[in-house]
Protein backbone atom coordinates (compact mmCIF):
# COMPACT_ATOMS: atom_id res chain seq x y z
CA UNK A 1 0.00 0.00 0.00
CA UNK A 2 1.71 3.56 -0.40
CA UNK A 3 2.26 5.38 2.15
CA UNK A 4 1.08 9.07 2.45
CA UNK A 5 4.89 10.15 1.91
CA UNK A 6 4.71 8.65 -1.82
CA UNK A 7 2.65 11.15 -3.10
CA UNK A 8 4.10 14.34 -1.03
CA UNK A 9 6.05 15.37 -4.59
CA UNK A 10 2.99 15.88 -6.01
CA UNK A 11 -0.52 15.75 -3.96
CA UNK A 12 -1.45 19.37 -2.46
CA UNK A 13 -2.68 17.70 0.64
CA UNK A 14 0.79 16.57 2.26
CA UNK A 15 2.54 19.64 0.57
CA UNK A 16 -0.15 22.05 2.94
CA UNK A 17 -0.02 20.07 6.09
CA UNK A 18 4.08 20.00 5.71
CA UNK A 19 3.55 24.03 5.30
CA UNK A 20 0.81 24.44 8.08
CA UNK A 21 3.63 22.23 10.40
CA UNK A 22 5.96 24.75 9.45
CA UNK A 23 4.21 27.82 10.38
CA UNK A 24 2.86 25.92 13.70
CA UNK A 25 -0.92 26.59 12.49
CA UNK A 26 -3.66 24.34 12.10
CA UNK A 27 -5.95 23.45 9.07
CA UNK A 28 -9.57 24.76 8.65
CA UNK A 29 -10.90 22.12 6.61
CA UNK A 30 -14.84 23.47 5.36
CA UNK A 31 -17.01 21.07 3.71
CA UNK A 32 -20.00 22.18 1.82
CA UNK A 33 -22.38 19.90 -0.41
CA UNK A 34 -21.51 20.58 -4.09
CA UNK A 35 -24.85 21.99 -6.08
CA UNK A 36 -26.46 22.93 -3.05
CA UNK A 37 -28.60 25.29 -3.70
CA UNK A 38 -27.88 25.22 -7.32
CA UNK A 39 -24.66 24.29 -9.14
CA UNK A 40 -24.15 27.60 -10.49
CA UNK A 41 -23.06 28.58 -6.97
CA UNK A 42 -20.59 26.05 -5.97
CA UNK A 43 -17.66 27.24 -7.71
CA UNK A 44 -18.21 30.90 -5.69
CA UNK A 45 -18.58 29.25 -2.77
CA UNK A 46 -15.54 27.37 -2.45
CA UNK A 47 -13.45 30.41 -3.20
CA UNK A 48 -15.10 32.35 -0.54
CA UNK A 49 -14.12 29.34 1.67
CA UNK A 50 -10.26 29.91 0.57
CA UNK A 51 -10.82 33.52 1.26
CA UNK A 52 -11.67 33.22 4.45
CA UNK A 53 -8.73 30.77 5.15
CA UNK A 54 -9.78 27.55 4.37
CA UNK A 55 -6.47 25.12 3.85
CA UNK A 56 -8.41 22.22 2.59
CA UNK A 57 -11.79 21.95 0.94
CA UNK A 58 -14.32 18.98 1.37
CA UNK A 59 -16.83 19.16 -1.25
CA UNK A 60 -19.63 16.27 -0.56
CA UNK A 61 -20.91 14.68 -3.78
CA UNK A 62 -24.79 14.68 -3.33
CA UNK A 63 -26.39 11.40 -3.22
CA UNK A 64 -29.59 10.13 -2.69
CA UNK A 65 -29.36 8.02 0.34
CA UNK A 66 -26.57 9.67 2.50
CA UNK A 67 -27.07 7.36 6.11
CA UNK A 68 -23.92 8.94 7.77
CA UNK A 69 -25.20 12.41 7.38
CA UNK A 70 -27.86 14.23 9.73
CA UNK A 71 -30.78 15.87 8.42
CA UNK A 72 -29.38 19.59 7.46
CA UNK A 73 -26.77 17.77 5.12
CA UNK A 74 -29.45 15.16 4.00
CA UNK A 75 -31.72 18.28 2.57
CA UNK A 76 -28.35 19.57 1.02
CA UNK A 77 -28.29 16.24 -0.80
CA UNK A 78 -31.96 17.23 -1.25
CA UNK A 79 -31.67 20.37 -2.92
CA UNK A 80 -28.35 19.87 -5.02
CA UNK A 81 -30.48 16.43 -6.43
CA UNK A 82 -33.32 18.47 -7.41
CA UNK A 83 -31.06 20.14 -9.87
CA UNK A 84 -29.67 16.39 -11.34
CA UNK A 85 -26.43 17.31 -9.79
CA UNK A 86 -24.34 14.23 -10.70
CA UNK A 87 -20.45 12.99 -10.52
CA UNK A 88 -19.20 13.97 -13.15
CA UNK A 89 -21.13 17.62 -12.63
CA UNK A 90 -18.76 18.09 -9.04
CA UNK A 91 -15.70 16.77 -11.20
CA UNK A 92 -16.64 20.08 -13.69
CA UNK A 93 -17.07 22.05 -10.61
CA UNK A 94 -13.42 21.23 -9.26
CA UNK A 95 -12.09 21.92 -12.71
CA UNK A 96 -13.71 25.14 -12.83
CA UNK A 97 -12.42 26.17 -9.28
CA UNK A 98 -8.98 24.78 -10.18
CA UNK A 99 -8.95 27.69 -13.48
CA UNK A 100 -8.42 29.90 -10.64
CA UNK A 101 -6.99 28.20 -7.58
CA UNK A 102 -4.12 25.94 -8.43
CA UNK A 103 -3.11 25.36 -4.71
CA UNK A 104 -5.81 24.55 -2.66
CA UNK A 105 -6.46 20.91 -1.66
CA UNK A 106 -9.60 19.32 -2.80
CA UNK A 107 -11.42 16.03 -1.10
CA UNK A 108 -14.32 14.56 -2.61
CA UNK A 109 -16.61 13.11 0.48
CA UNK A 110 -19.63 10.78 -0.28
CA UNK A 111 -20.55 7.14 -0.97
CA UNK A 112 -19.90 4.22 -2.83
CA UNK A 113 -22.91 4.41 -5.22
CA UNK A 114 -21.90 7.20 -7.83
CA UNK A 115 -18.31 6.30 -8.07
CA UNK A 116 -19.06 2.60 -9.20
CA UNK A 117 -22.17 3.65 -11.60
CA UNK A 118 -19.17 5.86 -12.99
CA UNK A 119 -16.44 2.95 -13.16
CA UNK A 120 -13.54 3.28 -10.28
CA UNK A 121 -10.95 3.72 -13.48
CA UNK A 122 -12.96 6.36 -15.15
CA UNK A 123 -13.29 8.22 -11.90
CA UNK A 124 -9.71 8.34 -11.17
CA UNK A 125 -8.90 9.62 -13.92
CA UNK A 126 -11.45 12.05 -14.35
CA UNK A 127 -10.71 12.90 -10.83
CA UNK A 128 -6.73 13.54 -11.11
CA UNK A 129 -7.59 15.41 -14.50
CA UNK A 130 -10.18 18.10 -12.57
CA UNK A 131 -7.58 18.41 -9.84
CA UNK A 132 -9.17 16.45 -7.18
CA UNK A 133 -6.71 15.72 -4.57
CA UNK A 134 -8.73 12.91 -2.16
CA UNK A 135 -11.20 10.75 -1.96
CA UNK A 136 -13.19 9.98 1.25
CA UNK A 137 -16.43 7.35 1.13
CA UNK A 138 -17.76 6.78 3.99
CA UNK A 139 -18.92 3.38 2.96
CA UNK A 140 -15.38 2.09 1.25
CA UNK A 141 -13.34 0.65 4.34
CA UNK A 142 -9.88 0.26 3.63
CA UNK A 143 -9.88 -3.48 3.56
CA UNK A 144 -12.24 -3.03 0.58
CA UNK A 145 -10.24 -1.30 -1.16
CA UNK A 146 -9.04 -4.10 -3.11
CA UNK A 147 -7.24 -3.15 -6.20
CA UNK A 148 -8.31 -0.11 -5.93
CA UNK A 149 -5.69 1.38 -3.73
CA UNK A 150 -3.34 0.81 -6.77
CA UNK A 151 -5.48 2.40 -8.81
CA UNK A 152 -5.77 5.44 -6.91
CA UNK A 153 -2.17 5.85 -6.32
CA UNK A 154 -1.87 5.70 -9.97
CA UNK A 155 -3.89 8.85 -10.19
CA UNK A 156 -2.73 10.81 -7.63
CA UNK A 157 -5.75 10.10 -6.19
CA UNK A 158 -5.52 10.26 -1.94
CA UNK A 159 -7.70 7.92 0.54
CA UNK A 160 -9.15 9.49 3.03
CA UNK A 161 -10.24 7.53 5.88
CA UNK A 162 -12.58 7.78 9.07
CA UNK A 163 -11.97 6.67 12.44
CA UNK A 164 -14.61 6.91 15.38
CA UNK A 165 -14.60 6.66 19.54
CA UNK A 166 -16.22 3.25 18.88
CA UNK A 167 -13.21 2.26 16.46
CA UNK A 168 -11.17 -0.81 17.80
CA UNK A 169 -7.34 -0.74 18.46
CA UNK A 170 -6.79 -3.01 16.02
CA UNK A 171 -9.33 -1.68 13.04
CA UNK A 172 -7.64 1.80 14.15
CA UNK A 173 -4.31 0.14 13.44
CA UNK A 174 -5.43 -1.11 10.02
CA UNK A 175 -7.10 2.53 9.29
CA UNK A 176 -3.93 4.05 9.77
CA UNK A 177 -1.43 1.53 8.18
CA UNK A 178 -4.12 2.50 4.83
CA UNK A 179 -4.92 6.29 5.09
CA UNK A 180 -2.94 8.95 3.07
CA UNK A 181 -3.26 13.04 3.55
CA UNK A 182 -4.83 13.38 6.36
CA UNK A 183 -7.16 10.84 9.00
CA UNK A 184 -11.01 12.77 9.63
CA UNK A 185 -11.67 11.34 13.81
CA UNK A 186 -15.43 11.87 14.10
CA UNK A 187 -15.59 13.19 16.80
CA UNK A 188 -19.22 12.18 17.98
CA UNK A 189 -21.26 9.05 18.02
CA UNK A 190 -24.23 9.44 15.93
CA UNK A 191 -24.62 11.35 12.79
CA UNK A 192 -23.34 14.60 11.25
CA UNK A 193 -24.90 17.73 12.83
CA UNK A 194 -24.64 16.01 16.39
CA UNK A 195 -24.17 17.87 19.26
CA UNK A 196 -21.90 17.86 22.29
CA UNK A 197 -18.47 17.90 21.86
CA UNK A 198 -16.08 16.85 24.49
CA UNK A 199 -12.39 18.23 24.06
CA UNK A 200 -10.27 16.53 26.61
CA UNK A 201 -12.33 13.26 25.50
CA UNK A 202 -11.18 13.86 21.38
CA UNK A 203 -7.82 14.71 23.18
CA UNK A 204 -7.72 11.01 24.65
CA UNK A 205 -8.63 9.66 21.58
CA UNK A 206 -6.14 11.44 19.38
CA UNK A 207 -3.01 10.25 21.81
CA UNK A 208 -4.00 6.93 21.46
CA UNK A 209 -4.05 7.09 17.38
CA UNK A 210 -0.70 9.28 17.43
CA UNK A 211 0.90 6.02 18.50
CA UNK A 212 -0.28 4.51 15.58
CA UNK A 213 0.51 7.33 12.78
CA UNK A 214 1.80 9.99 11.88
CA UNK A 215 -0.77 11.29 9.61
CA UNK A 216 -2.72 14.94 10.49
CA UNK A 217 -5.09 14.22 12.73
CA UNK A 218 -8.68 16.03 11.94
CA UNK A 219 -11.41 16.22 13.87
CA UNK A 220 -14.93 16.64 12.55
CA UNK A 221 -18.44 16.81 14.05
CA UNK A 222 -19.65 19.16 16.74
CA UNK A 223 -17.23 22.45 15.33
CA UNK A 224 -19.69 25.16 15.27
CA UNK A 225 -18.06 28.31 15.92
CA UNK A 226 -14.74 29.56 16.73
CA UNK A 227 -14.53 28.42 20.60
CA UNK A 228 -15.42 24.80 19.48
CA UNK A 229 -12.80 25.10 16.61
CA UNK A 230 -9.77 26.69 19.19
CA UNK A 231 -10.92 23.93 21.98
CA UNK A 232 -10.42 21.13 19.15
CA UNK A 233 -7.55 23.01 17.57
CA UNK A 234 -5.66 22.51 20.94
CA UNK A 235 -5.25 18.05 20.14
CA UNK A 236 -5.79 18.05 16.64
CA UNK A 237 -3.77 19.13 13.42
CA UNK A 238 -6.96 20.64 11.96
CA UNK A 239 -10.69 20.95 12.21
CA UNK A 240 -13.56 19.97 9.58
CA UNK A 241 -16.61 21.87 9.76
CA UNK A 242 -19.75 20.68 7.83
CA UNK A 243 -23.52 21.18 9.09
CA UNK A 244 -22.75 24.92 10.20
CA UNK A 245 -22.04 25.88 7.33
CA UNK A 246 -25.01 23.92 5.16
CA UNK A 247 -27.25 25.17 7.77
CA UNK A 248 -26.25 28.47 6.71
CA UNK A 249 -26.55 28.01 3.15
CA UNK A 250 -29.95 26.16 3.45
CA UNK A 251 -31.06 29.64 5.92
CA UNK A 252 -29.82 31.74 2.45
CA UNK A 253 -31.33 28.92 -0.27
CA UNK A 254 -33.33 32.15 -1.81
CA UNK A 255 -30.67 34.75 -1.80
CA UNK A 256 -27.56 32.75 -2.69
CA UNK A 257 -25.88 35.59 -3.66
CA UNK A 258 -25.92 36.44 0.10
CA UNK A 259 -23.83 33.06 0.72
CA UNK A 260 -20.37 33.95 0.61
CA UNK A 261 -20.77 36.48 3.19
CA UNK A 262 -22.24 34.01 5.25
CA UNK A 263 -19.68 31.49 4.77
CA UNK A 264 -16.57 33.99 5.04
CA UNK A 265 -18.18 35.59 8.76
CA UNK A 266 -18.18 31.92 10.13
CA UNK A 267 -14.93 30.64 8.88
CA UNK A 268 -13.61 34.10 9.21
CA UNK A 269 -14.15 33.62 13.09
CA UNK A 270 -12.34 30.15 13.00
CA UNK A 271 -9.40 30.96 10.94
CA UNK A 272 -8.90 34.14 13.70
CA UNK A 273 -9.30 31.56 16.44
CA UNK A 274 -7.17 28.55 15.65
CA UNK A 275 -4.41 31.59 14.53
CA UNK A 276 -5.01 32.88 18.20
CA UNK A 277 -4.86 29.54 19.64
CA UNK A 278 -1.66 28.44 18.18
CA UNK A 279 -0.03 31.82 18.70
CA UNK A 280 -1.04 31.64 22.49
Amino acid sequence: MPSSSDFSQHNRIDRRFATLKAEGRKALIPYITAGDPAPSHTVDFMHACVEAGADVIELGVPFSDPMADGPVIQKACERALVHGTRLVDVLDMVAAFRERDSETPVVLMGYLNPVERMGYREFARQAQASGVDGFLAVDMPPEEMGENSALFAEHALQSIFLLAPTTSESRAATICDHGQGYLYYVSLKGVTGAATLDAEAVGEQLARLRRLTDLPLCVGFGIRDGASAAAISRVADGVIVGSALVGRIAERAETPETIPAALKAILGEMRQALDSEASA
